[in-house]
């Protein structure tokens, strides 16, 4: 399950239980139109109720960040199971990507809220 809410630095997503196919598609309509409202819009994934992922939900993913993975601004990711951890870890080598990581979602929300860097 996801919950996507807009804000005005990009998106708050939050994953439950299991991240299928179906909502990686709709975690990407979100991120593709917010993409169209916020230049390089940042994002705060919340990892923390995941308890699994599919494999094509997984291989969609990696498809998706490496062709967009100029589109977007600075990620903030919540989690706090070594396992999650360490795959979102090992999807960031695949991409140029570099989240920064967090222990609760206040912390990583309020860095997104920061003045970005000149």
């Amino acid at each position: 399950m996801i919950s996507i809410r807009e804000q005005a630095y990009g998106l708050n997503v939050a994953l439950y239980n299991e991240f299928t196919l179906e909502d990686f598609y709709e975690f990407e309509r979100a991120a593709l139109e917010c993409t169209q409202k916020v230049h390089r819009p940042d994002m705060l994934l919340d990892l923390t109720m995941l308890k699994d992922f599919t494999i094509d939900m997984a291989v969609e993913q990696l498809k998706f960040m490496r062709e967009h993975e100029n589109d977007f601004g600075r990620i903030a990711i919540v989690v706090d199971d070594v396992w999650i951890k360490l795959g979102t870890r090992l999807s960031s080598l695949i991409t140029q990507q570099h989240p920064k990581y967090f222990d609760d979602a206040a912390s990583a929300q309020a860095w997104l809220q920061e003045t970005q860097p000149a």
